[in-house]
């Protein structure tokens, strides 16, 4: 798999999972919360499997890729 998640939607992604989970683990949220692994993995593997059916991708060669 070829990374497709740039650093500020890896940032992003990575936040949001990490909130979605927090509040459903104190029930702040319903079950949905859970779907926050969703978002926090994309953001960990840099890999979105829909990006690459849109033919969309938000990184680029930058600071933030690595260097294979």
């Amino acid at each position: 798999m070829k990374p497709n998640v740039g650093c500020i939607d890896r940032i992003l992604r990575v936040t949001l999972g990490l909130a979605l989970i927090a509040l459903a683990a104190t029930g702040t949220v319903g079950w949905w919360g859970w779907l926050g692994a969703i978002p926090l993995v994309t953001g960990l593997i840099r890999f979105c499997p829909v990006y690459p059916l849109l033919g969309f991708k938000t990184c680029s060669t930058g600071s933030c890729e690595q260097k294979k």
